[in-house]
């Protein structure tokens, strides 16, 4: 139990490290502080251009895929390997934590994003699957409504759906990750919530099927 507490433990600080507040200290900017307010990939591309949002996903995905993919079932120096019954555990516990860190950074101030990147990246590192249940939901709902942040939420629960739709010996520590992804992606876009009610949420340029482009 010790080595997997400090692999959740090594995985939320390995979260902490935000890609908009990495790159906006390097250029002497709070991106926290620009357009929506949120340290996440979209709003680095809004407020700073393609090459630094392109820049700052990679990083978010990345450190959601090594949380899961690497440090999950790696053997830790002097401690070793999580025991055999805690082994399906690992990815699961070391996804929710890196989404943690990246929602709640010890490193800025426990303002961060809101752990859709990430979410995503540790998905990478579990089920290419549950990636494409993610992809199709996301792209749907940006297609026919526009709404980014409805995109992220609907997205997160098709995935949590699917998880608990699925079988296997591993199944469990799947869910309990993915449901609890999805409830933390709804209480980050809350205020996104709160614009659709209200009829204030930006629309994002809908990528109409059959080439069609209406206005927004």
């Amino acid at each position: 139990m010790s080595v997997l507490l400090i692999k959740a433990l090594l995985a939320y600080l390995l979260g902490s490290v935000i890609g908009s507040l990495v790159i906006g200290r390097m250029r002497g900017i709070d991106i926290r502080t620009m357009g929506s307010g949120n340290a996440g990939a979209t709003n680095a591309l809004r407020t700073q251009g393609k090459a630094i949002g392109l820049a700052v996903l990679v990083i978010d995905l990345a450190k959601g895929w090594v949380a899961t993919a690497l440090l999950a079932p790696m053997a830790l120096p002097l401690l070793g390997s999580v025991p055999g019954p805690l082994q399906l555990w690992c990815a699961p516990v070391c996804g929710i934590a890196v989404m943690l860190g990246h929602v709640y950074p010890v490193w800025f101030g426990f303002r961060g994003g809101k752990g859709v990147a990430t979410l995503l990246g540790t998905l990478l590192g579990i089920s290419g699957t549950l990636v494409l249940v993610f992809v199709l939901v996301w792209l749907a709902t940006v297609v026919l409504l526009g709404f980014v942040g409805l995109a992220s939420i609907l997205g997160a629960i098709a995935v949590a759906l699917a998880s608990l739709a699925g079988r296997g010996s591993g199944q469990v520590p799947l869910a309990y990750f993915t449901v609890l992804a999805a409830a933390l992606i709804v209480y980050t876009h809350r205020a996104n919530v709160a614009r659709m009610r209200a009829g204030t949420e930006p629309r994002a340029m809908r990528l109409w099927l059959l080439g069609r482009r209406r206005s927004p």
